[in-house]
């Protein structure tokens, strides 16, 4: 017998979802506390289903509610509901798909996924076939209700549906949903494209057997007046050109074709997913070789969908020029997320350069709608053809730049910047002899009236700082300098945000070219603080942490201390212990103490406490929710990296002055805990401040590092020397180095719990440059302190070590490297007679070694020489490229 509601019980409920269609809070209040009373009877369920599915005379907003309601159950407690509930709400969804009300076919259809994504799919064998089966109805309806529902499954469960579990039915599926490409209903032509969509980048079999049909399908719905089936047309053959690229070189010629028209489609749905394929394609190896001909087409149609779109210009409120005084709404602020501290060294030629993950996240102006349009995929397009074509678009591109950066249009010419902007990578070359002129005309536009020209003028010439700063100051750097500072002060926020943005950009390329106009830079960033709203604070300060980082001990003068150092510990004081804001001024702090030095002395004892604290409550608070997860969050452990970070600041601007701080403080015990954190950022935070504090103050670190002490750290090094974690690893390896320079022959006993992995890291294939290096400083400074007892392994890393470190500057840490190398060599010469030639090599790598490392140097090369005698000794040189040879002899007579 079929279930059927009471009718007071249907009252009631229908009361219910009426009651909570009601604006007022109390009434929402009163509706949430029924349900969950009603959630206590078994069929409260039925009756939401029978309310969706039978009372065809309710109207539809109620109707669809009773089955959203019921979703939710679904997904709270599928598992609880008696077996006749389920059943009757199975039944009562397949048999009423074809509603002939898309509301609520579209709301069955979201209940059958949510029924199969709790693992149903298994338990509801007839569903797939009972709904392909309504797919055949004569009834448009049903036919439509079941491909919505079908869409969704395949959307939610694509890798379930392609594998053995289900036994496999997309080898029925694919080729039936191929059948309806070519159905009267472009509704349900566009449902088939979408369903098959889902299973190409998982590269489901059944697909890969039924390829060439699938290609030809969409080819013959290439010019479908729909605008949703061209839409899906186009994602499918951007997919396809990453997955199945083979199948397309054939048709490629027509395919670029059929995509320029559709990347200048009216309905900029299709014309986005249209220009997504440039994107795609500029990563594939043949880019170059299939679209070489279609530039002179391709160019001017991405230009010109690098226009604002009227609704773009309403969004981004193009029309208010000043809104510095309104304040911004949270949502618009995008969670920050800190990059943890990695130690780096410096290389030739330049500072030192960036780890090997570097986000680029320089890329568009206007993030603040963030959502992707087609200037934006546009602009990214032509960024990536830049690179890919070089100078090789400067032809297509020179003519329509003129008519564009001068047009009366603000539009146009707001398009023509960021087109500059765009190819400023990839065309670096070949724009260098209009730049000259150019980049007075950019400078000129950040006085423009319109915002947003003034905006995308901060972002283009901040793409060719590197240029500018290429010149002499006075002709190009000056200006710049002059109109950025000018714009930081805009009354307009996107302005105010691109010009700090740039300004950052241009501390980094320019360094210490900035020193002459610090004070005049100080005047202007310290101004911005009592002027920007909440979100640009944010990036000021990251453009007074570039300052510092970029001028280094410039920055210690008082006058410049006065000017920076009040506002700053104004915020500081200002922001509670839980303000996110913390992190981006703590991360600004770090590098002015860095920068400040002895400076820093007056503001550090606050600093440094707070620090401590930080990490104690993120640890105290990360141990209550490991013991009580349900009684306690989890810490945001971001706090914690930040301050050890700052901590970390501290300890290399202040050195020695460091020491009575930790004296006072329980650092080494919370650092002990932080070097066993679960979290890989946390560790790799923990390591970079336990080297910094070695190098101040060693006294401190020295109980915590062995034997004597219940902390064992060099187990914990060891440990962490484990190359999945870069960062880790690298800090670890760092800090096992600075230890061993302090501890000196002490360090003996625990050289077994490192070295053989140090070793097996400097050998690994595809090991990031940054590891390399500072695996290998490591690996000489133990050979230093113990050359006994690493200098029998020689012969297992001497080539990667050379090799590794030939590119590194003069400096401390190279010395006492290649002064263990030399020590080690003198405990085992034969470890090195296979690659001398490598060592030589490395040794003339150096510019200025100091006199004594000079002498071993000179000490080893003559020995070798002696050893083999003249005759071998000519002929081995021979190897020796021209310049080596050349350096050898000059500086050591060999």
């Amino acid at each position: 017998m079929e279930w059927q509601p009471d009718e007071q019980g249907l009252q009631q409920v229908l009361q219910l979802l009426k009651d909570s269609q009601s604006p007022n809070t109390a009434t929402q209040r009163a509706v949430q506390q029924k349900l969950e009373q009603l959630n206590q009877f078994p069929d409260f369920n039925n009756y939401l289903i029978f309310v969706l599915t039978r009372l065809k005379t309710e109207d539809e907003p109620t109707r669809s509610l009773s089955g959203l309601i019921l979703k939710n159950n679904v997904k709270a407690h599928y598992q609880n509901f008696p077996a006749a509930v389920a059943d009757f709400i199975k039944q009562e969804c397949l048999n009423n798909i074809g509603d002939p009300s898309p509301l609520i076919r579209a709301t069955i259809g979201i209940l059958i996924t949510t029924i199969s994504s709790k693992g149903e799919l298994q338990t509801w064998p007839e569903l797939l076939p009972q709904l392909c089966n309504l797919l055949n109805s004569e009834d448009y309806n049903t036919c439509e209700g079941s491909f919505g529902a079908l869409q969704k499954i395949c959307e939610d469960s694509s890798e379930l549906l392609d594998s053995d579990a289900l036994n496999r039915p997309l080898n029925i599926m694919i080729p039936k949903f191929l059948q309806f490409f070519k159905h009267c209903s472009p509704k349900i032509r566009s449902h088939a494209i979408a369903c098959v969509n889902q299973f190409i980048i998982g590269r489901a079999q059944a697909l890969m057997d039924n390829i060439d049909t699938f290609i030809e399908s969409l080819f013959a719905l290439a010019a479908d007046e729909d605008s949703e089936v061209r839409k899906n047309v186009c994602r499918a053959l951007v997919m396809l050109l990453e997955v199945r690229i083979d199948r397309l070189i054939p048709h490629m010629h027509s395919i670029i074709q059929y995509m320029l028209q559709r990347t200048q489609d009216p309905d900029e749905n299709v014309s986005l997913e249209a220009c997504e394929f440039w994107l795609t394609l500029a990563e594939q190896p043949i880019c170059k070789e299939v679209l070489s001909g279609h530039l002179v087409q391709l160019i001017p149609i991405l230009v010109n969908g690098m226009k604002y779109s009227e609704i773009d210009i309403i969004l981004l409120k193009g029309d208010v020029e000043e809104d510095e005084a309104v304040p911004d709404s949270e949502q618009d602020i995008k969670p920050r997320f800190h990059k943890s501290r990695t130690v780096t060294l410096q290389h030739e030629g330049g500072e030192g350069e960036e780890g090997e993950d570097i986000d680029e996240d320089d890329d568009d102006d206007d993030d603040t709608l963030s959502d992707w349009n087609l200037r934006k995929c546009s602009a990214a397009a032509l960024d990536v053809l830049a690179n890919v074509f070089r100078d090789e678009l400067l032809p297509h591109l020179l003519p329509l730049l003129k008519g564009l950066l001068f047009h009366p249009d603000w539009v146009i010419k707001e398009s023509g910047i960021l087109v500059l902007g765009a190819i400023a990578e990839g065309c670096m070359q070949g724009m260098v002899p209009y730049l000259p002129e150019l980049i007075p005309h950019l400078i000129q536009c950040l006085c423009d009236k319109k915002a947003l020209v003034r905006s995308i003028a901060c972002w283009t010439l901040s793409r060719y700082a590197h240029w500018v700063v290429s010149q002499p100051p006075d002709s190009h750097l000056k200006p710049l300098m002059t109109e950025l500072l000018k714009r930081i002060l805009d009354g307009n926020k996107r302005v105010q945000e691109a010009a700090c943005s740039a300004f950052a950009t241009l501390e980094e390329e320019a360094c210490t070219e900035l020193v002459p106009y610090l004070s005049f830079i100080l005047d202007t960033l310290v101004f911005a603080f009592g002027k920007y709203q909440h979100k640009n604070l944010l990036i000021l300060y990251d453009a007074i942490g570039t300052l510092a980082d970029s001028v280094g001990h410039h920055l210690n003068q008082p006058e410049y201390i006065q000017k920076l150092m009040p506002p700053l510990i104004a915020k500081w004081n200002e922001l509670k212990d839980e303000d996110k804001d913390l992190f981006p001024l703590l991360e600004c702090l770090s590098s002015v103490a860095t920068a400040l030095q002895s400076g820093f002395l007056p503001y550090c004892e606050p600093v440094y406490q707070r620090c401590v604290t930080l990490v104690q409550k993120t640890l105290a608070q990360a141990m209550m929710y490991n013991q009580h997860p349900d009684q306690y969050e989890a810490p945001d452990k971001d706090f914690m990296i930040v301050a050890l970070d700052l901590l970390s600041g501290l300890a290399e601007g202040l050195g020695g002055s460091v020491e009575q701080l930790v004296a006072r403080s329980n650092i080494m015990t919370l650092l002990f805990q932080c070097m066993q954190d679960p979290m890989p950022e946390v560790r790799q935070s923990s390591f970079a401040l336990l080297g910094d504090l070695t190098k101040a103050c060693f006294p401190h670190v020295k109980p915590c590092i062995g034997e004597p002490s219940a902390a064992e750290f060099m187990p914990i090094l060891g440990l962490n020397l484990n190359p999945e974690f870069i960062s880790v690893c690298n800090n670890a390896t760092w800090a096992i180095g600075e230890i061993a320079m302090q501890m000196g022959s002490d360090m003996q006993p625990y050289v077994g719990l490192v070295l053989n992995n140090l070793v097996e890291i400097i050998n690994r294939p595809n090991t990031p440059k940054t590891l390399l290096e500072n695996t290998a400083i490591t690996i000489g400074r133990l050979g230093y302190v113990c050359p006994q007892e690493v200098a029998p392994m020689l012969q297992q890393f001497i080539r990667p070590w050379c090799t590794s470190l030939r590119n590194i500057r003069d400096n401390e840490e190279k010395d006492s490297a290649f002064r263990g190398i030399c020590m080690m060599i003198g405990v085992n010469p034969g470890g090195v007679v296979q690659d001398f030639i490598f060592f030589c090599d490395a040794v003339a790598s150096w510019v200025s070694p100091k006199d004594d490392l000079r002498d071993m140097f000179y000490k080893i090369l003559h020995g070798f020489k002696d050893q083999v005698g003249e005759e071998n000794w000519q002929q081995f040189s021979e190897q020796f490229p021209p310049l080596l040879k050349e350096r050898l002899s000059a500086c050591y007579g060999v």
